[in-house]
């Protein structure tokens, strides 16, 4: 199924199953925490807390002097998806106010789908027809999880969905410039652009206050030093060390974590349309991530 070539070894995997492990895990804090927070400003204290974390370990691992001297691969590389992480994590939070952790995990997992099509768009891109299978059989998970009678979507999902197209681009983003960069260095700068830019979209459109923020510490805590802090550095690390559709494949099973913590911690329950929809979505996840590209070997990193 994957061929070993110079990404051989168990270290990105390892790396990319702990992240997969610790978002899905993340979702439930982030419903509990709009219990307490706007959804813009859970995710600004969220990014705070991260590029605290990483400014830290970048000076105890890189030493005061070269902590924060980008190359120019890292510094475009971590703005780049410093951008997209920002509209990804601020529609994925405003949606799950209206959702569950275990549809909106599926729902963002549909990032899967979208980077093949992206290729195909934006990259010119040969797909092979188990592809196109993939997404069909995707799209018709997404009927039995999202539509409603009368085929009306969920509010929540929606913002689930948008999320995950701009998800495919911070994966692109990052398969494109990991390879090359410092991955400490540019999962710091990617969570400073995303505290600043949501930092003013929350002082702009929320009114936060320090109190709820207090309140809701331990959501932003998780979501900020394991889930973003953790997290994200170690999905860099192992993009560093595996090739492309291994390590989408991994970071898909971040929505059977979600699924499971839903259940387990909120006591979340999915009625059989909604199991159906999930069960054709993950298998369209492993579908498109699985088959080779015709006429070609599977694209490469960077």
């Amino acid at each position: 199924m994957f061929k070993q070539d110079g990404k051989s070894g168990i270290a990105g995997p390892l790396a990319l199953l702990g992240a997969a492990f610790v978002w899905g895990i993340a979702f439930v804090f982030q419903v509990e925490g709009t219990a307490f927070v706007p959804p813009v400003t859970f995710m600004a204290a969220r990014c705070l807390l991260a590029t605290i974390f990483l400014a830290v370990l970048l000076v105890i691992l890189r030493g005061p002097a070269k902590a924060f001297r980008f190359s120019r691969s890292t510094l475009i590389g971590g703005i780049g998806c410093g951008v997209f992480i920002t509209f990804a994590n601020d529609l994925q939070q405003i949606g799950i106010q209206y959702t569950t952790a275990g549809k909106a995990g599926f729902l963002t997992a549909m990032y899967m789908l979208f980077v093949p099509l992206f290729g195909v768009i934006l990259l010119k891109r040969r797909e092979g027809l188990r592809t196109w299978i993939a997404v069909l059989i995707g799209a018709a998970g997404m009927y039995l999880l999202c539509i409603k009678e009368r085929f009306t979507i969920g509010r929540g999902d929606l913002f689930e969905i948008a999320c995950a197209v701009i998800f495919a681009g911070h994966i692109l983003c990052a398969d494109h410039f990991a390879p090359k960069s410092d991955a400490v260095q540019m999962s710091f700068l990617q969570f400073a652009v995303a505290f600043a830019l949501s930092a003013v979209w929350a002082l702009i459109a929320e009114a936060p206050t320090l109190s709820a923020i207090w309140d809701a510490r331990v959501s932003i805590g998780y979501c900020g030093l394991v889930s973003a802090g953790i997290g994200y550095t170690l999905q860099l690390l192992g993009q560093q060390r595996s090739r492309p559709e291994v390590a989408s494949l991994i970071m898909s099973l971040e929505s059977v974590f979600a699924a499971l913590a839903g259940w387990i911690i909120l006591n979340e329950r999915m009625n059989a349309r909604e199991l159906c929809g999930c069960a054709l979505m993950f298998a369209a996840i492993i579908l498109v991530q699985t088959v080779e590209r015709d006429g070609s070997s599977p694209p490469e990193n960077g």
